[in-house]
């Protein structure tokens, strides 16, 4: 479903161009589960922007069921943004103005594809269902990220893309979360590529890999 062929990126700075990743290579089957691992600093989060389409590589190339994704303009890098990825990050970026319910239905309802009956069985399987009419700032941490986690696949997108989705919680609560979003990812027939540092977390997902020195490693 994705492919990554030796993608370059570099940042410029006072000192010159900072070469950040430098020749990254990897696949993810439909519906398989990744954990990216490594240093801070070492581009993981850059990689994810790229595969976003939120940034664009100085060379190599990304493909999404064989299609380029570098080589598409703007309007159709934001369909994809909107239709054919979820986003899950560990500031969970849940929009203050709106209930758990307009938050779980948010990205669907942009991507065209809200189905009240699957954000109502989100809401349930993330123990959100006496939560809906909360606003965010009533949630605690961890029900905050299972709202983030419900709106990312209410789209049931190709691609779930989650930075340190657990970050900010603590390891029982990490344990929890990380073992309802791989549940419902397979439910939504989505692929996971997972940024984390936690060995543990990581060994929960299909394949490992690591980002060292701007490559992947494993």
């Amino acid at each position: 479903m994705l492919a990554v062929e030796h993608l370059h990126k570099s940042f410029a700075t006072a000192q010159g161009p900072l070469q950040v990743l430098r020749g990254v290579d990897l696949t993810l089957a439909r519906g398989s589960s990744l954990a990216l691992m490594g240093e801070s600093g070492s581009g993981k989060s850059t990689l994810l922007h790229l595969l976003a389409g939120l940034d664009r590589a100085d060379s190599g190339r990304i493909l999404i069921d064989g299609e380029p994704l570098d080589s598409r303009g703007e309007a159709a890098l934001a369909r994809w943004r909107r239709e054919g990825i979820g986003l899950v990050f560990q500031q969970y970026n849940l929009i203050s103005s709106l209930d758990v319910a307009a938050n779980l239905a948010f990205q669907a309802r942009l991507a065209g594809r809200h189905d009240p009956v699957w954000v109502k069985h989100l809401a349930a399987r993330l123990g959100l269902a006496d939560l809906l009419q909360r606003y965010p700032e009533q949630l605690s941490g961890g029900q905050q990220q299972r709202v983030a986690i419900g709106r990312a696949l209410a789209s049931r997108p190709m691609l779930l893309l989650a930075d340190e989705p657990t970050g900010s919680l603590d390891e029982a609560s990490s344990d929890e979360v990380l073992a309802l979003l791989l549940q419902l990812v397979d439910e939504a027939g989505s692929s996971l590529l997972m940024v984390t540092h936690s060995q543990r977390l990581a060994a929960r997902l299909q394949r490992r890999c690591i980002l060292q020195l701007g490559r992947v490693q494993g």
